[in-house]
């Protein structure tokens, strides 16, 4: 008898793991790939462990003698002794959030005791690491000067692949959704997928033949698709894109089947995977708790698709920026307002009063970024609202702020 290949192991796995998934949370749609943002004043504050690092430990206690969770706790105190001030705060917090994101994710995931070259323009990052390979990890720190760069490193990222979505434990997502929004983070991206072991009816061409009557258009729009893979007759290894990454929604409809098991692949599995950016949306924490519902909003045909997968739901839309209700922008704006007279009004009247013009200039040309709960709009959609809000709560009495100039 033959021994299974290695492609054929890890695809077995990976089906019984999405099918135990979806036994636990009744739902076919699985949250394959996660991203999100949280500002550092509301990141987790480390542990006393890691913010006073223990004196070195005598060699004569052998790493042997400890169990690999205690050498990479070990490993981790003694490297945070050489962080240098400045990055310090930063990178504890990182690891703490790196540390509660394993917790969330189940056993057989922690944190790699060793500080990496950053991606996506962070400095460093701590990896995510499961049976011996990064499948996540957490930025922190910019690695350049740009204004934009930093206002990134004010904030620290969490980018899980999907192999990390695919062997955490059941309902991790649920229990991550609470943590987002404990810690105030903005997710950018989250891809919901739908398996089909035993394939979409009619196949790759049924894909292609739906995009040409116009099922998959949108709002009266057809989408920009592109197909990949080997489209003549009886071809494997096909994917169908429509969507946009730029807009923020893509979809990639593709032989996953192939992609697991290669090119002998006789299982006819399919996926449709819809991919959510934040480029011009904002992404709910809800889409954690209830993803089929939100990839049956992306248009007809995914709540059509979804249907014919046995599953039937309400529809949730992730509509894009311009659409954000002004009654939103209005009560951050009043928020914003309120929180200038009630709590810094004394200490800016006395910057007015006491500083020079041209420090208050160059201190204000420097703030290039919106505060964090009006960054979500664009400066002149706050600039519209902002100074009416500004009159009316000066006038309502909060911004009488008692301070008299000598």
């Amino acid at each position: 008898m033959t021994k299974p290949s290695c492609l054929v192991l890890e695809g077995n796995e990976v089906k019984l793991r999405l099918e135990a998934e979806r036994i636990h949370t009744l739902s076919p749609v699985h949250v394959d790939w996660l991203r999100f943002t949280v500002n550092l004043r509301h990141a987790p504050v480390p542990t006393v462990e890691h913010l006073f690092p223990a004196p070195e430990v005598d060699d004569c206690l052998s790493r042997h003698e400890l169990d690999e969770q205690s050498r990479r706790r070990l490993d981790v105190v003694k490297l945070l002794r050489g962080i240098p001030d400045p990055d310090f705060a930063a990178s504890t917090q990182a690891l703490e959030l790196a540390n509660n994101v394993c917790e969330i994710l189940g056993v057989g995931f922690h944190v790699d005791p060793e500080i990496k070259k950053g991606h996506d323009f962070y400095k460093h990052r701590w990896s995510i690491v499961r049976a011996g390979a990064e499948c996540g990890w957490v930025g922190y720190l910019a690695s350049g000067d740009s204004p934009r760069q930093q206002a990134q490193s004010k904030t620290l990222h969490v980018n899980l692949y999907g192999n990390a979505c695919t062997f955490a434990r059941p309902g991790w997502p649920e229990e991550m959704a609470g943590y987002l929004e404990d810690h105030r983070a903005v997710i950018t991206r989250c891809d919901l997928a739908l398996d089909f072991f035993d394939g979409i009816a009619g196949g790759m061409d049924r894909v292609a033949s739906d995009y040409d009557l116009g099922l998959m258009d949108h709002l009266g729009h057809r989408p920009d698709h592109n197909c990949v893979g080997a489209w003549r007759p009886g071809g494997k290894g096909r994917s169908f894109y429509f969507g946009s990454k730029a807009a923020g929604k893509q979809t990639n409809v593709y032989d996953k089947g192939v992609q697991l098991y290669g090119k002998q692949d006789a299982t006819g599995w399919q996926r449709i995977e819809l991919r959510y950016g934040s480029q011009k949306r904002l992404l709910p924490v809800d889409m954690l708790r209830r993803p089929a519902h939100f990839f049956a909003g992306a248009s007809n045909w995914h709540a059509l698709l979804l249907a014919e997968h046995g599953a039937v739901v309400i529809p949730e839309p992730v509509k894009t920026e311009p659409r954000l209700p002004v009654e939103t922008l209005q009560a951050e704006c009043t928020r914003n307002a309120r929180w200038f007279f009630s709590t810094a009004g004394k200490s800016a009247a006395l910057a007015f009063l006491f500083m020079d013009l041209e420090t208050i200039s160059s201190f204000i040309e420097n703030c290039a970024e919106l505060p964090g709960r009006l960054s979500k709009f664009s400066r002149d959609e706050v600039k519209r609202v902002y100074q009416q809000v500004f009159k009316n709560v000066s006038a309502s009495g909060v911004g009488r702020v008692g301070f008299q100039a000598a």
